[in-house]
């Protein structure tokens, strides 16, 4: 683990920064190329792609900030609110804020809603496999103590003490690689705009939860009957996706005469 990837003169730049940044760039670049095949303008998602870079800081921090402000922001500069370079994102916060900047510029400009949600839902979970990896090389969301044959070892100083621990970060790492390649795969063969993001909603919240059982950073006030916070967004999350696919699926069925 080292959370530096290099210096610009006496500016550290970390690794965790990279990643975000090549989130959104590999998030565009392929989502850009999924419009051409429903002769959407790549013009308009890089208009949206702006719009949902900021709603996800701004809902990931905001999450983060508020959720742990006692233990970490009290007492500190104000400054270190924006200091996302240190990590410190919450992903379904930034999942919420994402689609309610996106979606709200879709309507305002009277876009193609959901259909251009469809077209960005692959690109989001390739994103988050780029997010993932920033958390390995920063040392966040590590997962809990194991004895397996694919533990990993932080340096001694960190808050796991060396200990093996479960590979928390790599496993949702490949969870959303594989998510990503099939909704790509499933975005060919929809029969319904909207049924691509609603299954991006469906899925996630199942491979989140699934994950977050392994996971080991949580505060103890954070676990509530044995789940953890994001387990419990999972929920409604998942719930959302469904409603979404049967609303969705009822509108898009050609009429009877």
């Amino acid at each position: 683990m080292n959370p530096i990837a290099f210096y610009l003169g006496s500016l550290p730049v970390r690794w965790y920064g990279v990643m975000m940044a090549l989130a959104f760039l590999a998030g565009l670049w392929t989502a850009t190329r999924r419009a051409r095949l429903v002769n959407v303008s790549g013009d308009v998602i890089a208009d949206v792609t702006l719009w949902l870079m900021a709603g996800s800081i701004i809902g990931a921090r905001f999450v983060y900030v508020t959720t742990y402000w006692h233990t970490e922001f009290a007492g500190q500069p104000f400054s270190e609110v924006f200091m996302i370079q240190h990590g410190g994102l919450v992903y379904y916060g930034g999942l919420i804020g994402a689609m309610i900047s996106g979606l709200g510029y879709l309507f305002w400009k009277k876009q193609p809603v959901w259909k251009i949600a469809d077209i960005l839902a692959p690109s989001v979970a390739l994103g988050s496999v780029f997010g993932r990896i920033g958390c390995l090389l920063n040392g966040c969301c590590f997962g809990r103590a194991c004895d397996l044959p694919w533990a990993i070892h932080f340096p001694a100083d960190h808050e796991t003490h060396g200990a093996a621990v479960h590979p928390t970060e790599i496993y949702d790492a490949l969870l959303n690689l594989a998510l990503y390649f099939f909704l790509a795969w499933l975005f060919r063969r929809k029969k319904f705009d909207g049924q691509i993001f609603s299954t991006y909603l469906i899925v996630y919240a199942v491979f989140r939860s699934i994950v977050e059982y392994f996971r080991g950073d949580y505060p103890t006030d954070h676990v509530h009957a044995g789940l953890t916070s994001a387990q419990l967004v999972s929920v409604p999350i998942f719930v959302a996706g469904l409603v979404l696919a049967a609303v969705l699926a009822r509108r898009g069925r050609p009429k009877r005469g």
